[in-house]
């Protein structure tokens, strides 16, 4: 099974990573990696750059970032393959756990649905 863990975090809260976080960091994902867990992972750049598009009654809209509204965003993702989702939430909590003290981030995991297979003509 896939999961998607969104990294959810306060875009305007200043905290950046330091060396320390970004080895550590590393280490896990290497880790995670090499065992088949992690697929892929990467951080996201500011809503300032980003875009929203809307679809709303037949018409679509386009709004640009910074999206103020916004009291948490998404900061990052991780796509996992285990087994279940108490093992997606085992490694979703390593990953929060390596912050350490002085971060307030959340994650949230959910299930991934996938289309099924085409037959082979």
């Amino acid at each position: 099974m896939q999961f998607l863990s969104m990294v959810r975090i306060n875009e305007n809260g200043g905290k950046r990573p330091d060396e320390r976080l970004m080895n550590e960091m590393g280490k896990l994902m290497q880790e995670m990696s090499d065992a088949g867990l992690l697929l892929d992972t990467a951080g996201l750049r500011p809503t300032a750059e980003g875009k929203r598009l809307r679809l709303r009654n037949g018409g679509i809209t386009q709004v640009d970032g910074p999206f103020t509204e916004a009291r948490e965003v998404i900061g990052g993702y991780a796509i996992l393959e285990a087994p279940s989702m108490a093992e997606a939430l085992t490694a979703t909590r390593r990953f929060l756990e390596v912050h350490g003290d002085g971060w307030d981030i959340e994650c949230e995991v959910r299930q991934m649905e996938r289309p099924p297979a085409a037959e082979p003509d």
